[in-house]
């Protein structure tokens, strides 16, 4: 945490005096390999939202333990994406990073069970094996929250083989990729959302720094006003881009990125909600559960300071 702090202090010192950037040449790390999670921002760049609002950017790809924040803490990139819990895992360990955007209004992550072990919500979870990181805050929320009763967790395998050939393992999953892709290989998956249990994390979140969004503002109101315009696009009209996806990482096939973006549309686009929005109860909602789950300090984060809607007007 130190070692952290310190970095961020010395990158601030260095950049003092520096005028401001023009909205250009910036970059957005994502927190996984090209998915439809992240169809919006991709749509922004095949269609040209970002070039219409002055901004050239450039998207990396991410992969497993992808360090997002890190990289945008410490400046190495400009924006980033992640979820909404590592936004507050961050700011508990100073990094002074901000939600600009919200994409996933309800979080895609599931538990991927078996339709013939007759489990039809997380509460009834037990007798089985279940592959779990011990990363992600839904994991320790889980075993906080459920007694588990006979359930062995063991790491989460990164892929449906073992989903596949035992009736009596679970997983974690996202609701647009390990199900379809079981599916398709004849196994029975039956999708447990943990939304449903009321842990629910914004998804694909949009972040940059407070320095980021205190020097250059016009910059980050660019690549939001982009980004929600690539989103609209992209469920709206999701062929050019998932073409593009689907060049950039060959294992998204265009049937599993159609597939995702019809399980997206409705967790994106809720009924009087627009676009993208966040709200102070929903930060503070997921604060109070991380403090339950003991996962962050009690009254080590402020959730306001944590995501603005100052760019979303």
């Amino acid at each position: 945490m130190k070692t952290l702090t310190l970095m961020l202090s010395l990158l601030a010192l260095a950049g003092c005096g520096e005028k401001p950037a023009p909205p250009s040449g910036v970059r957005l790390a994502l927190n996984w390999f090209p998915e439809a999670e992240h169809g919006g921002f991709y749509a922004a760049l095949v269609h040209g939202y970002f070039q219409q609002e002055g901004a050239q950017v450039e998207i990396l790809a991410g992969g497993p333990d992808a360090p997002v924040i890190q990289r945008v803490a410490t400046g190495a990139v400009e924006f980033g994406v992640c979820n909404a819990d590592d936004v507050l895992n961050a700011r508990a360990q100073q990094a002074p990073v901000v939600a600009l955007l919200a994409p996933y209004q309800t979080n895609p992550r599931c538990i991927m069970v078996h339709a013939s072990s007759g489990i039809t919500a997380i509460d009834q979870l037990q007798n089985l094996t279940i592959g779990l990181s011990q990363r992600p805050a839904f994991s320790h929320y889980l075993r906080k929250k459920f007694p588990l009763t006979g359930v062995q967790i063991v790491p989460y395998p990164g892929n449906v083989a073992q989903f596949l050939l035992d009736p009596r393992f679970a997983q974690q999953a996202y609701v647009f990729s390990e199900p379809f892709v079981a599916r398709k290989q004849g196994a029975d998956p039956r999708v447990l959302l943990v939304a449903d249990i009321g842990f629910n994390p914004y998804a694909s979140v949009l972040i940059a720094t407070e320095e980021t969004i205190s020097r250059r503002p016009e910059l980050v109101k660019a690549v939001v006003r982009a980004s929600l315009a690539g989103w609209e696009h992209y469920l709206r009209q999701p062929e050019p881009t998932n073409q593009q996806l689907h060049q950039l990482n060959p294992e998204m096939d265009l049937d599993i990125l159609a597939y995702g973006v019809e399980q997206s549309r409705p967790l994106v686009q809720l009924a009087g909600q627009p676009l993208g929005n966040m709200s102070l109860e929903r930060w503070q909602t997921l604060l109070q559960q991380m403090a339950e789950a003991e996962l962050i300090e009690p009254g080590k984060v402020k959730p306001e300071e944590a995501f603005t809607t100052r760019f979303l007007q």
